[in-house]
């Protein structure tokens, strides 16, 4: 069997079930539809860039190193998210001389995780892996990642063990982070904030991504009952350019964090969390209420006048339980609509008489 570029040979490894091709021109650029017709998983590595000029190429050539000695097609998604220095003009150039290299430019810096959301909207591969561009991410790591993923995993997340961080402002805010994270979202893994992660496209795909909830895939895929493991990966040093992380994206993360865990536990049934709210308000309110007009009753002495403050409190308290239920109703109307969509109409047709369509048959 040929390839349906050039003519070319394949060889088979032995410690590979699938075919590989060897043509001169596929060696080069990478082919792609040879290997997809031989049902050879592809595998897509996105990387997000920002400023890290520097670093481009040496990355590049560590990936294709090592995706060279593996069996498996890929293709490389580069996204520049709106650098301001030469890092575009760089991957430009990468694409020019090497087909498996894909360019995705954002008008503007959206941060990591939108850029991550256009690499995968972008990726073809059956499996993706993520990582950053600053050097820090080792891909010898990858081959681990993808023994993971053929294990059937649907999500092998990396774990930075060891650390190189500053400890005050990154490792032990990280480590609070991760296991309040993992507490509140059921997911027993121990790093949730690395981008170097392998995915099942079809998880991905089930994903909406937005603010920094690239963070949180793992604890959004548990809810789709994905698999979900961790393995060991290296950290280095960054040797070009500056980090992007400040202590506010802790902030930011914590507010996702709170988002993730009403996610998990209300998406579907929105009306038990506000509900619950609403009643307690109401029962307490009412409680006042009945206590003040109790007291009216047995002493008669002026509620308004004494109680005045107290009986405004109470009143609020039911107002208040009152539009939690009706927010907790709203949320399950939109939950309908977002299982049954709108194919449906506001009437019920018991009879259709046409005329014209009658003569026709007949």
């Amino acid at each position: 069997m040929h390839c349906s570029r050039v003519p070319g040979f394949y060889k088979k490894k032995n410690d590979s079930k699938s075919l590989n091709c060897r043509c001169k021109r596929c060696e080069r650029f990478g082919c792609l539809t040879a290997n997809l017709e031989l049902g050879m998983p592809t595998l897509s590595v996105v990387v997000p860039f920002h400023n890290e000029e520097s670093n481009v190429t040496e990355l590049y050539s560590r990936l294709h190193a090592v995706m060279q000695g593996l069996d498996w097609s890929y293709r490389f998604i580069f996204v520049d998210d709106g650098s301001t220095d030469r890092t575009y003009k760089v991957l430009k150039e990468l694409a020019t001389i090497d087909r498996r290299v894909t360019i995705v430019r954002l008008r503007r810096n959206f941060g990591q995780t939108a850029a991550l959301a256009a690499g995968f909207a972008h990726s073809t591969g059956e499996y993706v892996i993520a990582m950053d561009g600053d050097l820090q991410h080792d891909p010898a790591d990858i081959p681990m990642f993808l023994r993971k993923l053929e294990e059937g995993y649907d999500i092998v997340s990396g774990w930075r063990h060891r650390r190189i961080d500053n400890l005050w402002l990154r490792r032990i805010p990280s480590r609070c982070a991760n296991w309040l994270m993992a507490k509140l979202s059921g997911v027993d893994i121990h790093d949730f904030g690395t981008t170097f992660k392998a995915y099942r496209r079809e998880v991905l795909s089930q994903l909406p991504l937005y603010g920094e909830m690239h963070r949180f895939i793992p604890a959004l895929a548990s809810w789709y009952g994905a698999s979900i493991c961790e393995v060991p990966i290296h950290i280095n040093h960054r040797k070009h350019g500056v980090s992007h992380y400040n202590l506010s994206r802790t902030f930011r993360v914590m507010f996702d964090l709170i988002t993730i865990r009403f996610l998990l536990r209300y998406m579907s049934r929105p009306l038990h969390f506000f509900g619950r709210l609403g009643v307690v308000n109401m029962a307490s309110g009412s409680a006042i209420a009945f206590c003040l007009l109790m007291l009216k009753v047995v002493s008669g002495i002026g509620i308004v006048h004494q109680h005045g403050l107290l009986m405004t409190f109470a009143a609020g308290l039911i107002l208040v339980g009152l539009q939690l239920l009706a927010i907790g109703l709203l949320g399950e109307l939109l939950v309908w609509q977002y299982f049954n969509p709108s194919a449906r109409t506001p009437y019920s047709v018991s009879h259709v008489l046409d005329v014209n369509a009658v003569m026709s048959a007949g």
